[in-house]
């Protein structure tokens, strides 16, 4: 693979990454943003597609972001996508006033 579309390929990477992340829990934080493009490898950021794809909440999400490239526990309850509607929570965690 050439360098241009290796480049290319972790630019649509990470804008995929950060769309699901904004499709699931909304507004990001712009230090996140900027984290996500600092990314440079494209195993991480797809692991990290499948992570905000199935997180229930974003804290969860940060907390295996945070995990780098040695995480990949998605498994458990943690990441089930829908258990925040069982739980009474909204898609941050938050419970249901």
């Amino acid at each position: 693979m050439f360098l241009f579309e290796q480049e290319a390929d972790l630019t649509q990477d990470r804008e995929d990454l950060i769309a699901v992340l904004r499709m699931r829990f909304g507004l990001l934080e712009p230090g996140l943003v900027e984290e996500i493009y600092r990314l440079n490898d494209l195993d991480t950021i797809e692991r990290l597609i499948l992570v905000a794809a199935n997180a229930p909440t974003l804290k969860v999400f940060l907390r295996e972001f945070e995990e780098g490239k040695e995480g990949f526990r998605i498994v458990g309850e943690e990441f089930n996508p829908i258990g925040w509607i069982s739980s009474g929570g909204d898609n941050d965690g938050r419970k249901e006033q």
